[in-house]
């Protein structure tokens, strides 16, 4: 009897041991997987993708790699074991990143990659984007509608040479001001690759390479000040006056814009950015920071979640187009991009419900 009741005990914590293992791998539904907390445009993206998922059935876990991608193939571990079955990673490196989807693939888990390509791996499922080229090419239109006559300098920055969007960016930049630089109405003054390659309209990869390994700002707001920095020292005098600045990203564009504005040959510049960040809505309405392109992250994190839930659902995504990672061509869901400038910002921030307008002073 005491036999018995000894090796039915026994049953009862194998039992009770196996609950949580259990628990642990069905309860996260879709893994999330963002580069930093340190900007503040990964902090807004997790806030909505926590909203995204309410009321449905499933599950989500959000985890920062902190600018490391070894952290982040840890991060990608972690939620395979905590048993997802959807995994959504905007990569810091897009070729590093091929080793955390590789061994999500491998553990029959869909991977979504967000905002920025994993490359180089056939181990990507879809990608959700905004159109890149667009953002770029929006950027550099708004630069040309802002043109002053003939010779007017032209400042050149861009994001980190790791981030496939950052080529993405600058190629929709170059295809509209090459015409421009071609012509003679901008002067390049910060990269001598670029003005070697003035009179070619499409760059290849390595041609791209060579300009932004002179322009990077690797997405950081301190490098690109010490980098603009840098080049208005060297600037001689018909490199100033009025000036147009193609900057990456909001970020970088703060940075940037405060060392042309301290510098007193600088008679006027006008700024591109990326991404409505808090800081630089405010910074347009003080006209410090010219334009931002807005991509409306809530549309954003509705379409990739709208995919997972379609897999998991066991329903194929929509896709809108397509794009080359160097190893296969993924499918993608585009999202429509708007620009934003003193004129609409009250319209497309405040009015469209993105940002309170008890946020920002000087409306």
């Amino acid at each position: 009897m005491k036999s018995f009741k000894f090796i039915a005990m026994l049953v009862i914590i194998a039992l009770f041991a196996a609950v949580p293992t259990a628990f642990a791998k069905s309860k996260v539904s879709i893994g999330i997987v963002l580069p930093t907390k340190d900007e503040p445009r990964w902090v807004q993206d997790e806030a909505r993708f926590k909203d995204a998922l309410k009321g449905t059935k499933y599950t989500t876990e959000i985890l920062f790699s902190q600018g490391s991608s070894a952290k982040e193939k840890e991060n990608v571990e972690t939620l395979i074991n905590k048993g997802i079955k959807v995994l959504i990673i905007c990569p810091q490196d897009g070729d590093a990143a091929a080793a955390a989807a590789k061994a999500a693939k491998k553990a029959g888990i869909k991977v979504i990659s967000y905002d920025r390509l994993i490359t180089k791996t056939d181990a990507v499922d879809y990608y959700v984007t905004f159109d890149s080229i667009a953002v770029g090419a929006a950027q550099a239109k708004y630069l040309v509608d802002h043109a002053k006559g003939k010779g007017q300098p032209l400042y050149l920055y861009a994001g980190a040479a790791s981030d496939n969007n950052a080529f993405l960016f600058f190629e929709g930049a170059w295809n509209v001001l090459q015409p421009k630089i071609k012509d003679g109405t901008f002067k390049i003054a910060n990269s001598s690759e670029a003005v070697a390659l003035k009179d070619k309209a499409k760059l290849t990869r390595k041609e791209m390479s060579k300009i932004i390994g002179q322009i990077t700002t690797n997405w950081d707001p301190n490098e690109a000040k010490n980098k603009a920095q840098t080049h208005l020292t060297a600037a001689a005098a018909d490199a100033k006056g009025n000036v147009l600045i193609l900057a990456p990203n909001d970020g970088t564009a703060r940075a940037i814009a405060d060392v042309f504005a301290s510098d007193k040959e600088i008679t006027s510049y006008v700024v591109t950015g990326q991404d409505a960040e808090k800081a630089s809505i405010q910074s347009i309405i003080d006209g410090k920071q010219s334009m931002t392109v807005f991509k409306d992250v809530r549309t954003l994190v509705k379409d990739a979640m709208g995919m997972a839930v379609n897999i998991l659902d066991g329903k194929k995504p929509q896709t809108t187009g397509e794009y080359d990672n160097g190893k296969i061509k993924v499918k993608a869901k585009q999202t429509k991009v708007i620009v934003v400038d003193k004129k609409n910002v009250k319209k497309e921030i405040i009015d469209s419900g993105y940002y309170a307008a008890k946020d920002f002073k000087g409306l």
